[in-house]
């Protein structure tokens, strides 16, 4: 990407986010956590609200970006995904969009206070709707990588949380999983990459919204236990690809005894990218 438009597409975020400064929006309430073995401090919203955990640092793992690759985390929220790459790949650029205006003020704050303003913006954009991804600066066929965790479920298919926040995180407003991944897909390139994590027994909705449209799919079980059944599923695919389906091993979180397995703990401490 050009430094120009990367500088254009800065100026217009924090054009649109002049009125919701970070500092109005984090509450007394908000608390500071370490991540990835202390090397990302991140500002979240209260417990009760939606807050980052082992789902957001799974997919952060999930594709390794190529050298100055850009990378958009959709449905960003604080930004952990986002800027954990940009923690990890000291030249990528990473665009965090987020259409709450107060995680996006969050995920702002978590840029500057982690000293990403560099490399890192945030949007506050609908990315269901067409008009308010252009507003935002999000042209079709922009980036090398899209990272997602969708809302889980659809409006009226499941009863909501009484936590706004947490509601509208796992919730779609106004479209669904295939509406959510076409929109992801017109922000890859031809030959980009698509991540996502997902409920487990969502996964025939996944694939059936990435066939025709992806190729070389993989698909990672997440475990809690190698005796459990997978409670999540990790899906990448390539845009344009014709390569076959691959079903990856497991990643089982833990053990018998209920510690982290060496593999989860590797990547809870963000050391090692996986072979």
């Amino acid at each position: 990407m050009r430094d120009g438009f990367w500088r254009m597409l800065a100026w217009r975020t924090n054009c649109a986010m002049r009125d919701v400064s970070a500092e109005e929006a984090v509450t007394e309430a908000a608390t500071a956590d370490l991540w990835l073995g202390g090397r990302l401090r991140l500002y979240q919203p209260p417990r009760g609200d939606h807050r980052a955990g082992t789902d957001a640092v799974l997919l952060s793992r999930a594709v390794r970006p190529p050298p100055g690759a850009v990378i958009i985390d959709v449905g960003a929220a604080t930004g952990a995904v986002g800027l954990a790459v940009a923690t990890y790949e000291a030249t990528a650029k990473v665009i965090l969009v987020e259409r709450d205006p107060d995680l996006a003020a969050l995920a702002s704050r978590n840029i500057q206070g982690n000293g990403l303003d560099g490399r890192v913006v945030v949007t506050a954009a609908d990315i269901l709707s067409v008009e308010s991804r252009r507003a935002a600066g999000l042209s079709s066929n922009m980036a090398d990588l899209v990272l997602t965790n969708p809302p889980f479920f659809e409006s009226g298919r499941h009863r909501s949380s009484p936590v706004p926040g947490k509601a509208s995180a796992h919730t779609f407003s106004g479209g669904d999983l295939e509406s959510w991944l076409k929109a992801c897909l017109d922000l890859l390139k031809p030959g980009g990459t698509l991540g996502l994590i997902h409920r487990a027994d969502a996964l025939p909705d996944c694939l059936a919204a990435l066939r025709k449209r992806f190729g070389r799919i993989v698909t990672r079980p997440v475990q809690a236990r190698s005796e459990r059944p997978a409670i999540r599923v990790l899906v990448t695919g390539i845009k344009g690809s014709r390569a076959p389906f691959t079903l990856a091993p497991s990643l089982i979180l833990q053990g018998a005894d209920g510690t982290m397995t060496p593999e989860a703990d590797a990547l809870h401490r963000g050391l090692s990218w996986p072979p």
